[in-house]
């Protein structure tokens, strides 16, 4: 069954808005087990939710404007609405990246060091990260999920995910000249129809079992193609703030 999936909004700057997963299908349960849903409060003390993805046993990574106040994560969910043997985890410390800038969403990725470590089984597992060397292709069709609601207005209790082309960074560029492609990727076919952003914030872009972009932001137009932060070029940064985190 094909769906329309309309992702929980997240506070975005002025040229993003809020995103969705259009033509999903529910995901098999717990076939993506490196998922995590993220809750926080925002400035305002509304109730925010992004996508997160585990990278280490205590380590979660997400974008950076998933930041906020009682950030807690939740492992090894299918269905958010059923008890499950979930792991429901607070976050000690939260570290967005030192550049991030919230107009052009540039450097929007943060990690997450977790207040005890995540015990990993069937439904709880960490996701491998690219070298810093590798790339996407344009053409390349990689895999993104998250939970959000349907086109009826209601929630979609069960984690869904959609299939998403690579496209040529000048497709991007070409609609937003905030677009860097040398730290984002450009997603999305328009003839398909097919796109996610910035409503599930932080989820991962899997391409062949290797988490390559952060969910980041739809252009402001609202067309496609949208726009993902491209995690091989924060390698470097990465490796070094989990060090940090993981000595704290």
């Amino acid at each position: 069954m094909f769906l329309f999936l309309f992702f929980l909004e997240v506070i975005l700057p002025v040229n993003t808005e809020g995103g969705e997963i259009i033509w999903g299908t529910e995901s098999k349960p717990h076939s993506r087990p490196y998922m995590a849903s993220i809750t926080f409060y925002d400035s305002n003390s509304d109730l925010n939710h992004c996508g997160g993805f585990l990278v280490a046993k205590d380590i979660v990574m997400t974008a950076a404007q998933c930041n906020g106040r009682n950030i807690k994560v939740t492992l090894g969910a299918h269905n958010i609405k059923k008890q499950e043997n979930t792991q429901v985890i607070s976050v000690v410390k939260a570290k967005p990246h030192e550049n991030y800038h919230k107009h052009s969403q540039f450097n929007d990725i943060m990690l997450l060091k977790l207040e005890r470590k995540a015990q990993l089984n069937g439904a709880v597992k960490t996701i491998a990260l690219p070298r810093s060397q590798d790339s996407v292709k344009p053409g390349q069709v990689c895999t993104m999920a998250g939970w959000g609601t349907l086109a009826n207005c209601t929630l979609s209790n069960t984690l869904q995910e959609v299939n998403l082309e690579v496209q040529k960074g000048q497709k991007c560029q070409g609609m937003s000249e905030d677009y860097n492609d040398s730290i984002q990727l450009c997603v999305g076919n328009p003839n398909e129809m097919k796109a996610t952003a910035g409503g599930d914030s932080g989820g991962p872009v899997v391409c062949d079992g290797v988490a390559q972009g952060i969910v980041s932001y739809r252009l402001c137009t609202g067309t496609l193609p949208r726009v993902f932060t491209r995690i091989s070029s924060f390698i470097p940064w990465i490796q070094k703030t989990m060090k940090v985190l993981l000595q704290s």
